[in-house]
């Protein structure tokens, strides 16, 4: 019952903005044809039944089993019209508080003559109205069709003055956030997989989320994530999409039984998944170390299930690199070890929309962390937050692209 009552209260609020806004389309089209009209109300009204009956399906479960690429570009379209709607209303409201005003000052003061300004006015903020309503849903259809799948390289140089002689240009591909499940095919990811190995890496990182939900996201690409070549290595860790905390699982065993399943699905790729521990890279008699911890937080929003002072025990290298993936952590944590040299971590996806021109960047993931894209440094420490090769939610990407980090070590 209250599923019911939901939906009805949904759609009477649905029909009542749509009422509303669909005035300034009348206004707008005053002076137009009577078939304009009728095609132009026809299409309107066609958006919002479709709008209604896609939520309805999704009430009673159908749209569940759609793919999840065609169910995230469908929900996204119509959340993308319904917010183009709002700034109609927006517009709507200016014009009825003026009509409103003025018919108040009419009542004290009456017109010498007729008012057809006031038509005019209407109808210019009608149009108005409509011209910035397109943009959200022109902008959002651009960041799917193209944002989403336009791998953008940053390169990234870090003078480090303990690094060993032997290591000195170390040349590291960070990847993050790769999201296999919300993928429609493989072909994008062949272009990607492409330009990391046109970059001839030492060393791959990922660190964290390579899945929305199941190992059975990322078992198709299985073969084709194996084909990335790093000379000295691949090496992983989890984020929190990897634990499949996001669905219901019948038992913990299940849920445990799929974690084993993504840990197989990283080892047939060839990378390496560090869980809580550290390895090291030798060459020339000199070492650098890497740790990897698992998914850790520095606020209550996501689960740890890391932990830092295991990985970290006995570790010894005049140069240590830490795979994390969580930003949060770096401020919470990881600065307390004062010679964890670099962090490389993800996440925040840039929040797959913002502004990045040239020194302007801007993203409403700066009100939520600290470091949300790119490099920042404290004393002699880094951290690195990769913007994420894939998408969640949104099935786009809106200024901020998705990243492959290229990063090179250089001795100080």
């Amino acid at each position: 019952m209250r599923r019911e009552l939901l939906f009805l209260i949904i759609t009477l609020l649905l029909l009542a903005a749509d009422v509303y806004a669909f005035q300034a389309v009348k206004t707008s089209l005053r002076d137009s044809s009577e078939n304009v009209k009728r095609i132009s109300y026809i299409i309107y009204w066609s958006f919002t039944f479709i709008t209604i009956a896609t939520i309805l399906s999704n009430f009673a479960f159908s749209v569940r089993e759609w793919p999840h690429t065609l169910r995230a570009i469908v929900f996204s379209v119509i959340a993308l019209a319904m917010l183009g709607k709002m700034f109609i209303i927006v517009f709507l409201l200016i014009d009825d508080v003026q009509r409103f005003f003025r018919w108040i000052y009419s009542l004290v003061f009456p017109p010498s003559d007729g008012g057809p300004t006031n038509l005019s006015r209407a109808k210019f903020l009608s149009q108005t109205g409509l011209v910035v309503a397109t943009a959200p849903l022109i902008a959002g259809l651009w960041g799917i069709l193209k944002g989403a799948h336009d791998y953008t390289i940053h390169r990234v140089k870090i003078t480090l003055p303990n690094l060993p002689d032997a290591f000195n240009g170390l040349k590291i591909v960070q990847l993050s956030d790769i999201h296999a499940g919300s993928f429609p095919s493989g072909d994008p990811l062949k272009k990607a997989i492409a330009m990391i190995n046109a970059e001839k890496p030492d060393l791959i990182f990922f660190t964290g989320d390579l899945v929305n939900n199941i190992a059975e996201e990322v078992e198709p690409y299985v073969a084709m994530f194996s084909q990335m070549n790093a000379k000295l290595g691949k090496y992983s860790v989890f984020g929190n999409h990897d634990y499949g905390d996001y669905v219901p699982w019948n038992s913990q065993k299940e849920k445990q039984d799929n974690i084993e399943r993504l840990k197989t699905a990283h080892t047939d790729m060839g990378w390496k998944l560090l869980w809580d521990e550290h390895t090291y890279l030798e060459k020339d008699g000199q070492r650098i170390a890497i740790i990897g911890v698992q998914n850790c937080s520095g606020t209550k929003s996501f689960h740890t299930y890391g932990d830092l002072d295991v990985a970290y025990k006995g570790c010894e290298a005049p140069v240590k690199l830490l795979l994390s993936h969580d930003p949060t952590y770096w401020d919470a944590k990881i600065r307390d070890y004062e010679d964890i040299d670099i962090t490389f971590a993800g996440h925040t996806h840039g929040a797959q929309f913002g502004i990045e021109l040239g020194k302007l960047r801007w993203s409403p993931a700066q009100y939520i962390y600290k470091q949300w894209a790119g490099l920042y440094q404290k004393g002699t420490q880094y951290i690195y937050v990769n913007r994420g090769l894939g998408y969640l939610g949104f099935p786009g990407r809106i200024g901020i692209l998705p990243e492959i980090t290229v990063m090179e070590l250089v001795k100080g």
